[in-house]
């Protein structure tokens, strides 16, 4: 099994390539998805959430309402650090569970955002990054996300800089092109990533 992890900032283009590693047969594991289920209705995280934040963070139906916990950790730095603390090792240990379940002989995309923010234990065979220029990026938030000029700058300069990412990189997908270019550059990795040493 290779173990590869996939980053980017917001718009760069990372959903793209994890889509198109996809369609090459690469397992794909969505740490936002990953983040979602463990904090679904019965888990101990949820119950963890609830326990410290009160019921007020649940919706009717018992699931996790987003916003409600985001109003009251994003304004508290101790409130957001009480929440990564339960969330985070919950993640960790999901994901461990799921590159354990992928078949051996896989090539297996960790797609995490955040990867230069968050404390990872794996050992990467090699880490892609999706990169294109900020006024590009934030051309896709106004576009596809229906973000403000101003919301889609926050949002990016909230994430580590591009140059912080840039130096884990064993590759780079640059992104600002049309979708061939972009496709072209993760079929030249995908060949490299299945050739046998």
């Amino acid at each position: 099994m290779k173990l590869i992890g996939l980053t980017g900032g917001i718009g760069s283009g990372k959903s793209t390539i994890a889509r198109r590693l996809a369609e090459h047969g690469a397992h794909i594991i969505d740490a936002d998805q990953v983040a979602r289920e463990v904090v679904e209705p019965g888990t101990p995280a949820l119950v963890q959430l609830t326990e410290l934040f009160g019921r007020d963070i649940l919706k009717e139906d018992g699931s996790l309402n987003r916003g409600a916990l985001g109003d009251i950790v994003f304004t508290n730095a101790e409130a957001l650090r009480n929440l990564n603390a339960i969330v985070h090792p919950a993640v960790r240990e999901r994901t461990a569970f799921l590159i354990s379940q992928a078949p051996q002989d896989s090539i297996v995309v960790y797609d995490v955002p955040l990867l230069v923010e968050s404390e990872n234990s794996y050992t990467f065979d090699a880490i892609v990054i999706a990169s294109a220029p900020e006024h590009v990026r934030v051309e896709r938030l106004m576009e596809h996300r229906g973000m403000l000029e101003s919301e889609a700058l926050a949002r990016i300069q909230s994430q580590a800089p591009e140059e912080e990412r840039l130096r884990l990189a064993n590759h780079v997908i640059d992104t600002s092109g049309d979708l061939l270019h972009t496709y072209n550059q993760v079929d030249a990795l995908w060949q490299e990533l299945t050739k046998v040493d």
